[in-house]
């Protein structure tokens, strides 16, 4: 059936409405009542528009509410009084509505869309220590997305876990470690108070725990957490005046504080890096990695820029590589290249196997020489990505972990292979 549209009435059976209406309020007004106003057609140049009735229960909402005058009213218009202006109701209406938008989201915790935006571009992280320092996280290096099947590949050893049955015991101190409870060495210290069971007897120092027991500290049972899952290992360009620490007296930044937490384990350095060094920092869930990268009997090299004022000659380089008698042993550069520089400074790359505190700086001062810059590029397969700014970290892929364990004599999950 073909629907036909509404049209609007003619002009004069318009005017012939609005006489209705005129003579119905000249009765009204002959019995008592007051005479309504002319009524004004749809054409007249005042452009004012007929107020629409409403109900008795929407007029007493719009009260309960405290809404303003929307220009309607319950009986028809004969009153006198001049009609205000009706933008003025709609602007109250937009303000009010927007207060309560506001009053709402303040309620639920939502955020206004300024704050959003202020919170994506900026994540400040407040640490409650004395200091009240503000730590801001360090950015994720940008990068592109592998093949669907390299990602398939990622997702299948992403998912994969050991059995309980397949986890070694190991020792208490360690596992408490491990699950983030503190330091080994804090760990030490609680075992030796006494203050940590094992299913109800008390613990000693050394001895060892398997998945399944349950272990209690002061009481009150800890969730222990297993290397059961693949190994994760993120590259961190740090910057100077950082300390790699877990904890400073002094309240200065931490790298930790600069990292995201990992809720499945905990953050181990492999290594560390100076107050005033910058360059690559290595992170790793794996004790057994770091111990293989950090060890002086695995003989891992690392390589880093050295900017120095002055210059050293082939005798003191010569000398540097066979070895120079330090306050705490000798000590010698694997290899010693020459970089060149401009006016007083000058560039070297050096490459040495241990990593005793300040040993780079030591070795040049031996000479009466001072460091001016020192910057890590290179520690075992790793080498600092051009792409790595400053304050920012990259975590490698599942295939790149599965690499570097291999590189390290380690299983997936890191644990030494038999």
């Amino acid at each position: 059936m073909k629907t036909v549209k509404a049209r609007r009435p003619q002009p004069a059976i318009r005017e012939g409405r609005a006489a209705d209406q005129q003579r119905s309020a000249n009765k009204a007004g002959s019995r008592g009542k007051p005479a309504a106003q002319p009524l004004q057609t749809p054409f007249a140049k005042t452009g004012a528009t007929k107020k629409k009735p409403v109900s008795a229960s929407e007029a007493a909402r719009n009260r309960a509410k405290n809404l303003p005058d929307t220009g309607r009213s319950s009986t028809p218009a004969t009153g006198t009084r001049k009609r205000g202006n009706s933008t003025v109701g709609m602007s109250r209406m937009i303000a009010q509505a927007i207060a309560k938008t506001t009053g709402a989201r303040e309620v639920q915790g939502i955020k206004t869309p300024t704050e959003a935006v202020e919170t994506t571009q900026t994540t400040i992280v407040h640490h409650g220590d004395k200091s009240g320092k503000n730590v801001k996280r360090a950015k994720r290096m940008k990068q592109r997305q592998g093949s669907q099947q390299e990602l398939a590949f990622q997702q299948i050893l992403r998912e994969k876990r050991l059995a309980s049955t397949e986890i070694e015991d190991d020792r208490l101190q360690k596992v408490l470690a491990y699950s983030g409870l503190g330091s080994r060495r804090d760990m030490e210290e609680v075992i030796e108070a006494e203050r940590v069971t094992i299913g109800g007897r008390v613990a000693t120092l050394g001895c060892k725990v398997s998945p399944g027991d349950e272990v209690r500290i002061d009481g009150k049972r800890v969730a222990l957490k297993w290397p059961d899952r693949m190994v994760r290992i993120i590259m961190y360009h740090k910057q100077e005046g950082e300390l790699v620490s877990r904890d400073d007296p002094e309240g200065r930044v931490t790298v930790f504080e600069r990292l995201r937490r990992v809720y499945s384990s905990k953050w181990i350095a492999i290594g560390r890096l100076d107050f005033n060094t910058t360059g690559l920092l290595l992170f790793t869930t794996s004790g057994e990695l770091a111990n293989r990268m950090t060890h002086p009997s695995f003989q891992v090299e690392r390589e880093y820029a050295v900017r120095v004022h002055g210059q050293l000659t082939p005798e003191q380089m010569k000398e540097l590589t066979q070895g120079v008698k330090l306050d705490d042993g000798e000590a010698h550069f694997a290899r010693i290249e020459d970089r060149g520089g401009e006016g007083s400074n000058h560039w070297y790359h050096v490459v040495i196997k241990e990593g005793r505190n300040r040993e780079v700086r030591r070795m040049f001062e031996h000479f009466n020489i001072m460091v001016s810059r020192l910057t890590r590029i290179r520690f075992g397969m790793f080498s600092l990505p051009g792409r790595l700014k400053r304050g920012e970290f990259y975590e490698l892929s599942e295939t790149e972990v599965l690499a570097a364990t291999k590189w390290a004599g380690l299983t997936m999950m890191g644990q030494v292979k038999d």
